[in-house]
């Protein structure tokens, strides 16, 4: 394709192209590999293929698109829309053309494959202490004798019975109580919401007679790519379902700092993210009550974390001051709101939203949950919590002393800028292993339990097929390609003829590992390239940056234990996160994977307002060190750009880990004929942007 044509990236996949002028977007998506979805064959009737186009500025992308970027709305998508409607802002992927760059979103509902949003929830035991708590009272009936409001003898009878004093009422809940005490005889049972900050109660909630049930709180990790929801019972802190879904605000940047520079430069940018993300909130809750069979009016209470960016669009704040030195936060304390603020339309509007605290301007209420699930203040040995996403934010200490930053990584490591890469979807390689002899790979991809080299494997992935490779993929692709010599320490690929391996292909000036070559003529290979392996160099040489300065701070040159937290850091193998450098050296053994910890976070400080005031006391004692104007930053980022590293000596990696000792040099041979036929064939896919 010429570099003149109209260049297309969509989210969430952050696959890209050139195409020409009048290419529809659904040819564009199918010749990407893009999962978007077609029953009809493009002719406009089954509306599976419906996009959200983004216009505006996209410094990420380099992309000004503006509406004349996509063909006129026709007559087809007309008729669709008069018969059966289109959300506003969504077009269909068969009609509109491309007449000039442009993103588009590929909604959840129009992915064949729908993204895999590894958040589950941690069971493990909470002592319940919950916010939100339900009274049974009889009330007396009203006197001609001795006049006094509904409110003020329920009040009485909630002192009277259960010594609770100064109580005060919402006004959603003051309309429902007087036909509330007459339906239940002059019995109702009330729901009380108790603040940390010692204010009053206030009674969120008014039900006639005797509530035969529970209420219900919703614990939130909201991140930057992914929102996951978890609704548990506020009795006994029970997950009854839980739900995970994309962030829309993906279409507007992959990273915060992409979204921040949309607020920045286009009129009400901030405007249209907050929007987007809180549809997508409404939604997301939706699907979890619709899960557990509850009713909308029980559940009383939300519990939200997110990254300082993410806090400061949901509620509305415009997050441009956190794009720029000294990167201040509107407030680092803890928020309490009402649905109603966050245009939470299903849930009662005085249903309450409490946002933990944030520690720093990039280090935010997500983090401070998962120090609240992983408990680093109370540790005697020196821990290294790393929630590992498009920022990484990243605790070091002990019950002693803990020190916060955060690095920024960029969604190299989820699979976005990766010549193949995509998000995780069923089809993507998430395990990878080389033969050291051989050279040869073998995977596994999302939605298969079975190896490449297993007889049924191709049959198990019928209807699946192999699609790219998802962030745990190319970081054990690339620390494979290390351990046996494809890689040399620096990171350079090899040629075949250095490396042992016809698989080894001519790329431009360099070379590219074919890790998948498939069957079909017209379908692409899954390779990695030199690119790409540059492209996660820079990203864990900002994390193990990071964590070195955390280190140097603390007085210390190792951590006794490392915890990878986060739906990405549960997924990728400890071993290859060390073999590439990711993380500093440790025991083997003492590297663990926590899961959604910034969700059990939440679920606690859901379930336990003793949690919650000692998160908040903790958050105040974290020190936070920032690493844009730390001097040795710079230092430890090029040192760590090696793989492992060019100064550590990993030891403890290398008594389980033996390297093929490589160097290939900076002026690799171009590879054999077979490697420039292999090249030639390839060269059908639409050039990368």
């Amino acid at each position: 394709m010429k570099r003149s044509d109209p260049l297309i990236v969509f989210t969430p996949s952050g696959k890209r192209g050139r195409f020409p002028v009048g290419t529809t977007v659904l040819q564009a998506a199918r010749q990407l590999g893009v999962d978007l979805d077609s029953v009809c064959g493009g002719r406009g009737i089954c509306s599976r293929c419906q996009i959200a186009p983004g216009f505006g500025s996209f410094p990420k992308h380099g992309i000004e698109a503006h509406p004349n970027s996509l063909s006129e709305w026709n007559a087809v998508e007309d008729r669709y829309n008069r018969i059966r409607g289109l959300k506003a802002g969504r077009r269909l992927g068969c009609q509109a053309k491309l007449h000039g760059d442009i993103v588009i979103d590929v909604p959840r509902g129009s992915q064949v494959h729908k993204q895999v949003v590894r958040k589950d929830a941690d069971e493990r035991p909470v002592k319940m202490d919950p916010a939100v708590r339900l009274y049974y009272l009889e009330v007396e009936e009203p006197d001609m004798h001795n006049p006094s409001g509904d409110f003020e003898r329920l009040r009485t009878a909630l002192a009277e019975q259960w010594d609770i004093e100064c109580v005060e009422i919402e006004i959603n809940a003051l309309r429902k109580l007087q036909p509330a005490l007459r339906k239940g005889n002059w019995t109702a049972t009330v729901a009380l919401h108790y603040n940390i900050q010692g204010q009053a109660p206030r009674i969120l909630e008014v039900w006639p007679g005797f509530l035969d049930g529970s209420v219900y709180g919703v614990a939130i990790d909201l991140g930057s790519t992914t929102i996951a929801a978890h609704l548990c019972d506020l009795r006994d802190g029970r997950v009854l379902s839980s739900a995970g879904i994309m962030n829309p605000q993906i279409r507007f940047g992959e990273d915060l700092m992409s979204r921040v520079s949309y607020a920045m430069m286009n009129p009400c940018g901030d405007r249209e993210m907050t929007n987007a993300v809180r549809e997508a909130l409404n939604n997301l809750i939706s699907e979890v009550i619709g899960q557990a069979g509850v009713n909308a009016g029980q559940v009383l209470e939300i519990v939200l974390v997110c990254n300082p960016v993410m806090h400061h669009i949901v509620m509305g704040i415009d997050p441009v001051e956190l794009g720029q030195a000294p990167f201040a936060l509107a407030t680092a304390d803890s928020v309490t709101l009402t649905a109603a603020d966050l245009d939470i339309a299903i849930l009662s509007s005085s249903a309450q939203i409490y946002v933990l605290p944030c520690i720093a301007g990039h280090v935010g209420s997500d983090s401070a949950a998962v120090v609240l699930a992983e408990e680093p203040h109370k540790s005697d040995d020196r821990v290294l919590v790393i929630d590992v996403g498009t920022n990484a934010e990243l605790v070091y200490g002990s019950k002693d002393r803990l020190l916060a930053c955060s690095s920024p990584t960029g969604p190299a490591f989820e699979g976005a800028q990766i010549s193949s890469g995509q998000r995780a979807a069923p089809g993507a390689i998430e395990r990878v292993e080389i033969d050291r002899d051989s050279r040869e790979p073998r995977f596994k991809v999302i939605g298969s339990n079975l190896w490449s080299d297993d007889p049924e494997f191709y049959h198990s992935i019928e209807g699946i097929g192999v699609t790219g490779i998802c962030g745990s993929g190319i970081i054990e692709a690339i620390a494979e390609m290390r351990i046996c010599g494809i890689v040399d320490q620096s990171g350079l690929i090899g040629s075949a003829e250095q490396a042992g391996s016809p698989r080894l292909v001519p790329d431009g000036r360099t070379f590219a590992y074919i890790l998948f070559d498939p069957p079909e003529r017209n379908a692409p290979p899954v390779w990695v390239t030199q690119a790409d392996i540059r492209a996660i160099q820079l990203a864990k040489s900002a994390l193990y940056a990071g964590a070195k300065l955390l280190m140097d701070e603390f007085g210390a040159d190792r951590a006794d234990r490392i915890v990878l937290a986060g739906a990405f850091g549960s997924r990728i193998s400890t071993r290859h996160a060390m073999v590439l450098g990711m993380i500093p050296d440790c025991e083997l053994g003492k590297v663990s994977a926590a899961g959604n910890a910034a969700g059990t976070g939440a679920r606690i400080a859901l379930c336990s307002n003793t949690a919650r005031s000692e998160i908040e006391a903790v958050v105040r004692q974290i020190e936070k060190i920032e690493t844009a104007v730390e001097p040795k930053f710079q230092e430890h980022f090029v040192n760590a750009n090696a793989i492992p590293h060019s100064v550590d000596n990993f030891p403890e990696l290398r008594k389980a880990v033996e390297f093929t000792d490589a160097d290939h040099g900076k002026s690799a041979r171009r590879g054999d004929s077979r490697g420039r036929q292999r090249q030639r064939k390839r060269s059908r896919k639409p050039s990368p942007a």
